[in-house]
């Protein structure tokens, strides 16, 4: 039998097992389900990561509270790019600062000519204190892309799924940010809502060792871990299947989950989503 269908047949097992005691999530196949847990991990999951502990280089935005709306969706405002694919390279936290940069300059300095798709890919080769396709971490892109001056539109340095040299050129630089803040650094989801709400949709790290087999439904604190190992961006929140759900923007391409995005609960810091909240910083905010 090939090496891939006897994978495939044990995965279909660990989803029964995963799905007899998951009440929230559904778990199936998925185009990662040719790959054993450890090959999944290896190849879409960062291989290095350790989470940026210092300052930001701005002072944490003052949130006026105010009542929230039961939904919120940055896509249905037009301030999201679509959904990307990473590939088989750990550089989702490129991805993910890469899209907190094209909303928040979209949102926060529109002088700069509204939404645009960036080059994720200038980070993945220009960010020497980042790993490439083997990890990063946003704070320290964000740093990168102060230094360099910006960032060059995705149509003049597209994105190709390896590591590469880098071919940076601040003559094409297409969109600039003063600076990067925290969201929370006290885990606290409503000061994240409230952000979401008012400012714009933040970049997070998660634990997503699990996400390999999602076929719908809501990660709780219960089935998914907070081991930080993927990076991605929340877009809004939403009501699913009676819970408070924030809505989360993956870059796995639009055939996984629901047509790119999942949903993880609200307030229980489901697979480490409270850990580690950022935002990009535009120039004239």
């Amino acid at each position: 039998m090939p090496k891939k269908l006897v994978i495939f047949k044990a995965n279909l097992r660990r989803y029964a097992k995963l799905n007899e005691k998951d009440d929230t999530v559904v778990h199936g196949p998925t185009k990662f389900s040719d790959m054993t847990h450890e090959e999944f991990r290896n190849t879409m999951l960062m291989k290095n990561f350790t989470s940026f502990k210092g300052q930001n280089i701005r002072a944490p935005t003052p949130l006026r509270h105010v009542p929230l709306p039961t939904s919120y969706s940055w896509v249905s405002k037009g301030m999201t790019t679509p959904v990307y694919n990473q590939g088989q390279c750990g550089s989702c936290w490129a991805f993910s600062t890469t899209e907190s940069i094209e909303s928040m300059t979209a949102i926060q300095s529109p002088s700069q000519g509204g939404l645009l798709s960036l080059s994720m890919q200038q980070i993945v080769d220009c960010d020497t204190s980042d790993d490439g396709c083997n990890g990063g971490d946003p704070p320290t892109a964000y740093q990168y892309v102060i230094g360099a001056g910006g960032l060059e539109a995705y149509s003049s340095y597209p994105y190709t799924g390896q590591d590469g040299y880098c071919s940076f050129s601040a003559g094409e630089i297409a969109r600039k940010i003063a600076s990067w803040q925290w969201v929370t650094q006290s885990q606290d989801e409503n000061e994240m809502q409230q952000f979401t709400y008012s400012t714009g949709p933040p970049s997070v790290c998660v634990d997503a060792s699990s996400w390999d087999s999602y076929n719908g439904g809501v990660y709780t604190s219960s089935n998914c871990g907070t081991q930080l190992d993927h990076c991605v961006q929340i877009v809004g929140w939403a009501v699913e299947q009676g819970m408070n759900a924030w809505v989360v923007r993956n870059s796995w391409g639009t055939d996984w989950g629901y047509s790119g995005y999942l949903y993880v609960a609200i307030g229980q810091d489901a697979c480490g989503i409270a850990q580690e909240c950022t935002s990009a910083v535009a120039t004239g905010e």
